[in-house]
């Protein structure tokens, strides 16, 4: 169970980095014109998304109000159509779903 919190702790930086590198922006269209945050913060997507393979199998049961699956299904999506990726979609996931992310990651870590 260390390793697993150690792996939170991990997740949580990099959501931190996700909220940092995007909250100038008012906007996807802006954000995405910005390709030092834009990619930055699509590298911190893929980062969190391989942090959620190394969790065990039982710190995922006991924590399903996180849904992993989600988070590591946007790694994929990202890490494979990096180029397709829909800018939009990054920046609803950002304004929607970070913050509660940080949010549980804050409670369980």
């Amino acid at each position: 169970m260390y390793r697993d919190h150690y792996i939170v702790r991990q997740m949580l930086e990099l959501v931190e980095k996700i909220i940092l590198f995007s909250c100038e922006f008012s906007s996807a269209e802006l954000f995405a014109e910005d390709p030092k945050s834009y990619d930055a913060t699509l590298m911190n997507f893929i980062a969190l998304g391989e942090l959620v393979n190394k969790l065990s199998e039982e710190f995922r049961s006991n924590t399903e109000h996180i849904d992993w699956r989600k988070i590591y299904a946007f790694r994929n999506i990202i890490a494979h159509d990096y180029f397709g990726t829909d800018e939009e979609e990054v920046w609803q996931i950002i304004q929607n779903h970070i913050p509660k992310l940080r949010e549980d990651l804050l409670k369980i870590q």
